[in-house]
């Protein structure tokens, strides 16, 4: 299958899972890439930053192929954010790539289909190759809608995009309004993400473009489409890795096709599934233990 769509690949030092990715895309032979690179922070990590940016001159198809390459490193935040905007000057869409995110072939034919069914409907923000709700579906159709836009393998579109910025004072002015409460109706989870956020924009903690497009996603009232059956497979967990450098029961994961899209019919957050979300991809169980043992010990204290 050929893709019609523009892909933006996102690389760094890691040659040889780029090159997984790479030929996934290979495969379906875009018209446009758009390949964004960070740059190194020292002479031996150059040469691989080196490495991985040949694996892009592969290209042996008829292609349009734009370059942005960070002659300094810029850290994840900068880098992504500033990458993905630029792309963003030049087309109206585009499925966006990680060098570790390697993608079923069908993902290609997921996003094309939903970018243009979505195109002019503002609340659909995100269109995500992720699954993690171990095996159970929501709903009958090819997808659900969440609130959470999970970005190993993702497409958006300019319209949507152009809300992302790093930008404390929103936050502060959301946060302060109390509207976490219109996003997160459970009290833990609405604490998690409200610590989460702080950190992230008061505390400058964490290097991450991915909290800011969540937070934009939420405070302009966007969904996310996600599969039911995962379409992404994240192999980049080691010790190389910026973020994911734990072991993880989502490193890996299985891959699954979709043949035929059936779409909802209705355009809603599927709450249940959200809740399982933050239960177990973002550890809420474990979050809510910890508090209660936290209170525990402070009645003790006391």
């Amino acid at each position: 299958m050929k893709c019609s769509t523009s892909i933006i690949l996102i690389i760094f030092r890691r040659p040889l899972l780029t090159q997984e990715v790479f030929s996934r895309i290979q495969a379906v032979k875009p018209s446009k890439l758009f390949v964004v690179a960070d740059g190194s922070e020292n002479e031996e990590e150059r040469i691989f930053c080196e490495q991985a940016r040949a694996v892009t001159e592969q290209v042996d198809w008829d292609c349009e192929v734009y370059r942005n390459y960070a002659d300094t490193n810029l850290g994840c935040r900068q880098r992504v954010s500033s990458g993905v905007t630029w792309a963003f000057e030049h087309v109206e869409e585009a499925i966006v790539l990680e060098d570790d995110c390697v993608p079923d072939p069908s993902f290609f034919y997921y996003c094309e289909n939903l970018l243009s069914y979505y195109r002019e409907d503002k609340r659909v923000m995100v269109i995500s190759g992720n699954n993690f709700q171990d095996g159970c579906r929501r709903g009958n159709d090819s997808y659900y809608f969440s609130k959470y836009n999970h970005c190993w393998g993702w497409a958006t579109w300019r319209r949507a995009w152009k809300h992302w910025e790093f930008n404390p004072d929103r936050w502060i002015q959301f946060r302060d309004l109390g509207l976490m409460k219109t996003v997160c109706i459970d009290f833990a989870e609405r604490i998690y993400w409200t610590d989460i956020f702080n950190e992230f924009f008061l505390e400058n903690k964490f290097d991450s473009w991915a909290y800011a497009w969540t937070f934009a996603c939420w405070s302009h009232g966007g969904l996310t489409a996600l599969p039911n059956c995962n379409l992404i497979s994240n192999i980049g967990f080691d010790e190389d890795a910026t973020h994911t450098r734990k072991k993880s029961r989502f490193a890996n994961m299985i891959t699954e096709s979709i043949d035929e899209i059936r779409h909802p019919d209705f355009v809603c957050q599927d709450v249940e599934a959200d809740f399982y979300t933050f239960q177990n991809h973002f550890e809420g169980n474990l979050w809510r233990r910890f508090r209660r043992h936290l209170r525990r010990i402070k009645r003790r204290l006391l």
